[in-house]
């Protein structure tokens, strides 16, 4: 706590008077950063135009992008041993996904549960990928290009089969 007070440039007291342990501060960090990217997508006119701006976000965000991840599926969440290992926990911007994807292929939110997780999946492997330079510089714009083309394909079998219900 002495650490994180020195970088914030006062008193280790104060922040205990804000949080009450490290576990505190990485909830209210995890959260910030939820909403920064559900601001993000939220003003999305389209899934593709979605799929480009969160992969923006990680990109711009690296670590607190990977900060998020490393808490919610890390051996430190609080709620780690409760859980199965199989068990994805909840996520905002998965959640949201689901409705603007109702909004923008019609149907209900649950109709769209699968797609929400392959796009999830997709612009998150993609933006990870950026993220730890997996992908040599002269193919990150063939990444990207990929992930959006993946994304059309997604979108476009979804609307089919919304359109067949």
């Amino acid at each position: 706590m002495r650490g994180v007070a020195q970088a914030a440039h006062t008193t280790a007291p104060t922040v205990y008077r804000r949080f009450k342990n490290r576990q505190e501060i990485l909830r209210a960090l995890l959260r910030r950063i939820q909403q920064e990217v559900l601001n993000v997508l939220w003003t999305c006119r389209s899934p593709q135009e979605a799929s480009q701006r969160y992969v923006e976000f990680a990109v711009s965000h690296p670590h607190e992008y990977e900060l998020s991840f490393a808490y919610e599926f890390g051996p430190f969440h609080p709620g780690r041993q409760r859980r199965s290992r199989a068990a994805l926990p909840s996520r905002p911007e998965v959640e949201m996904m689901r409705a603007k994807l109702a909004e923008w292929l019609g149907g209900s939110p649950e109709d769209h549960k699968h797609l929400s997780l392959a796009f999830w999946a997709l612009t998150h492997g993609t933006s990870m990928l950026l993220i730890s330079k997996a992908v040599r510089d002269d193919l990150s714009l063939e990444l990207l290009r990929s992930c959006e083309a993946a994304v059309t394909l997604l979108v476009k079998n979804a609307s089919a089969f919304v359109a067949a219900k």
